[in-house]
């Protein structure tokens, strides 16, 4: 190992070796997060249509929409099937040790950046009391991460869609380190399926090129220690602390960097009593590193919708939240309007059908803060009640109002939309420091055909 690379190291970060898919039709090969149109099963036919038999990593994922229907193990033994017959049928270029720097432009955003390398799992930890290196932005479901597990465990490569954040609120890292890449031509680019846009790669592997990333990334660090650390801690840091500064924060896929850890601890146990950590390729998680100060990151609500409840149940239910009041509304427009306003205490909307309401409440913070509990105990109660909801009452979790809105109309259908309103960006790094993470699905980074596109690999065993 290298100075650079134990500089690296030291913040977190390995140098992978990335592989990536040789002469194929990379439109078809790229899919979206697997846990992106959750309610939308005719997205995921449209995927399937336009893969065909194509090499893609839809072969490699398991979408969540999915996850309720039969065989699961059967499809996951197919999944690992898949990507052995990948990884020794010629659909991969030689690995190559290096990050990769890459562009990426939305339907509605042009070249965000980012940076994929691999992370150490032992510098993360979920559970909301840890402060480590990496830490999570929002609460994590523990029940939601053996389906994941199962997936990865024994799995001989994975993708990547988790995306983790960096506080340059300078925005000069990723625009220098773009430069530098791009001295060489890229090794990939393409458009992305379904109007999804386009993206754009580069290796990024030189040693000034490294040796600039760990600087710049050292010096993130020490900012850091007097940003996110205690008053007492932060005005001794100079002398040495046994505190680790807050360096990155989970953007997205928080329960796949959840299963990535969940993994490395049964490795760790089946290795029994060594001494020191077992090197593994699984104790690292391949991510995508971007700025939150990015221009083209915009932060969006992630809404609710509720199923198996009606308008007036779910008016009922939100009327527990302090100081609450509630405005009839006949026009949903009217109703985005409204809660792009600023207001003084929190507002949310709530849809069925063509009924529309604008909700108020002196609730403080974000609108997940006090929701997300009353949901989750509205749930808790229907399990438990031994009546009509105990089967029919689900929450599910919607990124974008038009989803929302659709989910909302389905004629026939008890669903209920709650229509959370914008999320600033400016501040997440000291509100997970000073309270440890969010709600769960307290936000989103950016609509869901903005969310990250399975491309590059590595090997796992």
């Amino acid at each position: 190992m290298n100075a650079n690379q134990q500089r690296l190291v030291s913040l977190g970060i390995e140098i992978p070796e990335i592989i990536l898919p040789g002469n194929i039709d990379l439109q078809k090969w790229a899919v979206i997060a697997c846990d992106q149109f959750t309610q939308d099963r005719d997205y995921w036919e449209k995927v399937k249509s336009t893969v065909d038999d194509a090499p893609s990593t839809l072969n490699l994922i398991f979408p969540e929409v999915f996850l309720p229907d039969g065989g699961k193990e059967l499809r996951i033994t197919g999944i690992h099937q898949t990507m052995e017959r990948y990884l020794n049928g010629g659909i991969f270029t030689a690995p190559r040790r290096g990050c990769v720097y890459l562009e990426r432009d939305t339907p509605f955003q042009k070249r965000r950046r980012g940076l994929v390398a691999a992370v150490d799992l032992e510098q993360y930890n979920w559970a909301p009391a840890a402060r480590p290196l990496i830490r999570s932005t929002e609460g994590t479901v523990a029940e939601r991460l053996p389906p994941r597990m199962d997936i990865r465990r024994g799995a001989p490569l994975e993708t990547p869609h988790i995306l983790l954040l960096i506080d340059d609120d300078t925005d000069s890292l990723l625009p220098a380190l773009g430069e530098r890449a791009k001295k060489t031509p890229p090794v990939y680019q393409t458009g992305l399926m379904l109007d999804s846009g386009k993206v754009s790669g580069w290796f990024l592997d030189a040693k000034d090129d490294l040796a600039f990333l760990a600087a710049q990334l050292e010096e993130l660090s020490r900012r850091a220690l007097t940003r996110y650390l205690p008053a007492g801690v932060a005005a001794n840091a100079d002398a040495g602390t046994d505190e680790k500064p807050f360096l990155f924060a989970v953007g997205d896929g928080n329960h796949s960097l959840a299963t990535a850890r969940g993994i490395w601890e049964e490795y760790k146990k089946s290795c029994g009593e060594v001494s020191g950590l077992p090197e593994h390729p699984c104790r690292y998680a391949l991510v995508e590193i971007e700025n939150i100060y990015d221009p083209a990151i915009r932060f969006e609500p992630i809404h609710r919708v509720v199923f198996g409840m009606d308008f007036d149940e779910v008016l009922s239910l939100l009327a527990e939240l302090p100081d609450f009041s509630s405005c009839p509304l006949t026009d949903r427009a009217e109703l985005v309007r409204l809660l792009g306003e600023t207001a003084a205490g929190t507002r949310m909307g709530i849809a069925a059908g063509s009924r529309y309401a604008l909700i108020e409440t002196s609730a403080p913070g974000l609108a997940t803060v006090s929701l997300q509990p009353l949901l989750d105990r509205c749930l808790e109660s229907a399990s438990h009640s031994g009546g009509r909801r105990d089967e029919s009452l689900s929450i599910d979790y919607i990124h974008g109002e038009e989803e929302l809105f659709r989910l909302a109309a389905v004629p026939g259908r008890r669903a209920v939309g709650i229509l959370l309103p914008p999320v600033q960006k400016a501040g997440l790094f000291e509100t997970v420091a000073r309270s440890g993470p969010l709600p769960r699905k307290s936000f989103s980074m950016g609509e869901a055909v903005e969310k990250r596109f399975y491309l590059e690999c590595r090997k796992l065993f």
